[in-house]
């Protein structure tokens, strides 16, 4: 099944334009010259993205990438102005950054964080605003001006309270599927989880938001493997959550060399996401001797198995009570 997660997406947005001004005079009774009356035109609707934490991806703006807002109507004689176009309002995730061209316009994390990406075009003015105590029947008016265009880059960074990072096939998945009621793609090769996935976990006082980042490999921050494309999204979490495999991830690397490799990389990428709060989850102790392997690990680590559960109860409650210190 085709993933229907996506933390990129390009659409391209058009502004109302305004409405024209009318030209138009007064036809009474007893009013020989009458004068005139033309309205001025509507005002082009805005196109505005605001941030909703119901969402979570991008996918759709990637079928559906073309939005328009409605144009403002035409003056009318009588004076009257035409009716603006209403205003386009786009949902967008939280965590969305917007960019045009190489420059990022706002940073949209807060529930109701709004921006106008396209400004609606001004309304012309009818007839009835060029009279003057010489020219008391003008014959022109304005036309409506063109809304604004732009292509617009959305990039998702995700919001979640604890981000699972690892080496590939570390067990991050399996986990996540433990203790929450996500469904993600489990296999034995690298690169199962190729997308983030989320998981909400049940617990008193609160629930914890988790997200399965992709696997990190050495070099990530230089765009090796899935690179920056996962990296970005540990920026959102508050909390880090290493899974290492206590078999180490290759034969010739033991749990603590993985762990050194992860922290390095998001030390390249940004010095910032070391100053989060962490913890280590040393998986898979259901097949191996792992008393010779935790020997490094003295402080916030817990023996886990994620497939077994072994362990985790303990990991989630501390993972708790350090969030709901914050």
């Amino acid at each position: 099944m085709k993933s229907r997660f996506a933390d990129k997406a390009k659409i391209f947005v058009r502004a109302g334009s305004g409405g024209n001004g009318c030209i138009s005079f007064r036809r009474e009774k007893g009013v020989p010259r009458g004068g005139p009356n033309g309205g001025d035109g509507g005002d082009g609707g805005d196109v505005v993205l605001t941030a909703d934490p119901k969402l979570l991806t991008l996918y759709d703006f990637k079928m559906h990438p073309h939005y328009r807002a409605e144009s403002g109507a035409h003056g009318q004689g009588s004076n009257k102005t035409g009716r603006s176009g209403c205003t386009l309002k786009i949902k967008v995730p939280r965590g969305t950054e917007v960019y045009r061209g190489e420059d990022i316009l706002a940073d949209l994390v807060l529930e109701g964080d709004e921006l106008c990406v396209a400004k609606g075009g001004r309304g012309g003015r009818g007839n009835a605003q060029f009279k003057t105590a010489t020219r008391r029947a003008p014959r022109i008016c304005e036309p409506g001006s063109p809304g604004e265009e732009a292509e617009i880059l959305l990039r998702l960074k995700l919001i979640a309270d604890v981000g699972l990072v690892g080496f590939p096939n570390a067990g991050k998945s399996t986990l996540l599927q433990r203790i929450s009621n996500a469904t993600p793609k489990i296999a034995d090769y690298p690169f199962t989880t190729l997308n983030p996935n989320l998981g909400v976990v049940k617990a008193p006082g609160r629930d914890i938001t988790f997200a399965d980042l992709p696997g990190i490999v050495e070099g990530a921050h230089d765009g090796r493997g899935l690179g920056i494309e996962f990296l970005a999204h540990i920026e959102r979490v508050k909390m880090i959550l290493f899974v290492i495999d206590i078999h180490g991830s290759s034969q010739e690397s033991k749990p603590y060399d993985d762990y050194k490799v992860l922290i390095n990389e998001m030390r390249e990428y940004n010095p910032f996401l070391l100053e989060k709060p962490f913890v280590v989850a040393l998986n898979k102790i259901d097949t191996a001797d792992f008393g010779k392997n935790e020997e490094y690990f003295a402080e916030k680590h817990f023996n886990i198995s994620a497939l077994d559960g072994t362990g985790v109860p303990g990991l989630i409650e501390y993972i708790r009570e350090e969030l709901c210190e914050e």
